[in-house]
């Protein structure tokens, strides 16, 4: 009998809370990230690590002709994913409980690979993405997309919130996996075998002019991920509690309408 794969070590955890922060990040980052993603029709792709299908929907709006095979090794994601795609009256997906480092497809099976927020949380990055190619098509192509929590700054500024974010840093590393891999997508590519690697930088600037990305980014996305890390920050001896609540609303300050807050995604693609 085989064995049900066990979620990684997922630093954010799999509240309720983190799922509607996950929503609220896919939704007012759709247009940057995925704006310029659509797949031919007929085309088979992979969205590996696919977690609540957050991005999943768009993928498969975008791309009403094009097959779309979602994996995600918990299977409580899974679930939310399945309900966003029957919500969605989407019959272009597929829904999967499968991890990427054992691939229950055949080589060569797909035209595309999507992949997105999900590097950071590996402990072999670059393993993952050699099994990725092993599954595309020779010209196959694979998107990739990740944030980097060292791209991080904004006005006012404070020495609390930095450590706050470096906290997130450190908490993920010790999880194993690396919350400044955006700015390595270039060399994991070519190191797994890809070629005519290229890398689009995604600033997002936000300031009193843009309302909705002060809500929905600066709010509901990066601070609040901070926020959620808390209690392990504490209890790891990375922050006292008074330091740490300090830095959360001093980030919180940023999405006053004399504040500005600035964080950097990287898009990457390659082919096999």
């Amino acid at each position: 009998m085989s064995q049900e794969p066990v979620p990684p070590d997922y630093v954010h955890g799999y509240s309720a809370r983190e799922s509607r922060r996950l929503h609220d990040q896919a939704t007012t980052l759709a247009e940057l990230l995925l704006g310029d993603t659509a797949y031919p029709p007929g085309s088979r792709v992979l969205e590996a690590g696919c977690g609540i299908g957050a991005q999943t929907v768009t993928l498969a709006r975008q791309s009403p002709a094009a097959a779309i095979v979602a994996i995600d090794v918990a299977p409580d994601s899974l679930a939310q994913a399945k309900a966003k795609v029957e919500a969605s009256a989407l019959a272009n997906v597929t829904l999967e409980c499968a991890d990427i480092f054992a691939l229950p497809f055949a080589p060569a099976s797909f035209d595309h690979v999507f992949v997105c927020f999900v590097l950071e949380h590996l402990s072999e990055p670059a393993k993952a993405l050699a099994l990725l190619r092993e599954v595309l098509k020779p010209g196959g192509g694979i998107t990739v997309i990740e944030g980097d929590h060292g791209s991080t700054y904004f006005h006012p500024d404070s020495p609390e919130a930095k450590r706050a974010v470096e906290c997130l840093v450190e908490l993920q590393a010790r999880a194993g996996g690396n919350g400044l891999i955006g700015r390595q997508l270039y060399p994991l590519l070519v190191q797994a075998g890809f070629a005519e690697v290229r890398v689009s930088p995604r600033m997002v600037y936000v300031d009193g002019s843009r309302p909705e990305l002060i809500d929905g980014f600066t709010r509901k996305t990066f601070t609040a991920m901070v926020e959620g890390v808390r209690e392990a920050a504490i209890a790891g001896g990375l922050m006292d509690a008074a330091a740490f609540d300090a830095g959360v609303r001093d980030l919180y300050r940023t999405a006053a309408t004399d504040g500005v807050f600035c964080y950097t995604f990287f898009k990457a693609w390659g082919v096999r």
